[in-house]
């Protein structure tokens, strides 16, 4: 990286540790100590990357291929659907009572109106049964498979308790802020590290994307297990404040779901709800999975 390149980057990352604790700034997490990171990649990192991509490549390349020209038809479609203005009265959107009754001429420019957010849990029982691995697969094919259908993509990693000066630790993978060509090969610095403090993570990225101009916001959680951090960040405390964080933010218009990869499915069910649940059993098909769903939203 050039000089400039390397300043636009640690600017880059105050900015984002400045606005993810003023996000927590009146939660439960206020008193967490936070550090964002914007993770560097190595020569191995991108021998990784590579080796892992080969076999995921043509599926996400098959699945974007069936995708591309949905998105063709949407952006050169006479009218967008769901406006509070228009001149198109549509009577079937009067069911939802969000006052969107109009259809309105869409612009042949204008690009499918999705973002999404994966947030990737890197607590130390990642490392067990191929997890780890998995989850590297699976966020190498949702990146791919939105750069091909430029759709904006958010994935962080996070864990709790690295130090008694680092309480929340977040990385910044790939940002929609930010975007670097390189960010495919930082995703290969996934690791599992220690706890998880789930809401605070959830929190921060839903904040993210809730201030991002599309129209469908996705944030899907990959983890293994439930949220348990120090002191007392685990049980009904952890759970509560997760199910107050999805409710806070699906009234911003966020849509929540959560892929489970671990022994604690059960109340990972219980946190997100039987609709936003996802029973991920045999890991090799998470990563088109994963690609499908987000297919589906576009």
């Amino acid at each position: 990286m050039s000089d400039e390149a390397k300043q636009k980057d640690r600017d880059f990352r105050k900015k984002l540790n400045r606005d993810a604790r003023e996000v927590v700034s009146d939660s439960i997490h206020k008193r967490v100590k936070l550090i964002v990171h914007r993770p560097d990649y190595t020569f191995e990192n991108q021998q990784e990357y590579v080796s892992l991509s080969m076999e995921l490549m043509p599926v996400v390349r098959e699945i974007a291929r069936k995708t591309l020209p949905l998105l063709e038809h949407e952006t050169s479609s006479e009218f967008a659907r769901n406006q509070y203005y228009g001149s198109k009265f549509q009577a079937d959107s009067v069911a939802y009572r969000d006052f969107r009754y109009f259809a309105k001429k869409r612009p042949p420019t204008d690009s499918p109106s999705l973002v999404v957010g994966l947030r990737v849990d890197e607590s130390a029982s990642m490392s067990a049964f191929g997890r780890l691995e998995a989850a590297k697969r699976a966020v190498i094919a949702v990146y791919e498979f939105c750069q091909i259908c430029h759709i904006p993509i958010l994935i962080y990693g996070d864990t709790a308790d690295a130090s008694k000066l680092e309480q929340m630790s977040i990385y910044a993978y790939t940002d929609f802020d930010h975007t670097d060509t390189n960010d495919r090969f930082r995703l290969m610095g996934i690791r599992a590290r220690s706890n998880n403090r789930d809401g605070m993570s959830l929190r921060i990225m839903a904040d993210r994307i809730a201030g991002s101009p599309g129209q469908t916001k996705l944030l899907i959680s990959l983890s293994d297990g439930q949220p348990k951090a120090m002191d007392d960040y685990t049980g009904n405390y952890a759970i509560k404040d997760m199910q107050q964080t999805i409710a806070e933010y699906e009234r911003k218009g966020i849509t929540f779901l959560a892929a489970a990869i671990g022994q604690d499915k059960d109340v990972i069910n219980e946190i997100y709800g039987n609709e936003k649940f996802l029973d991920i059993t045999n890991l090799s098909e998470l990563p088109a999975k994963l690609v499908r769903i987000i297919a589906r939203y576009l």
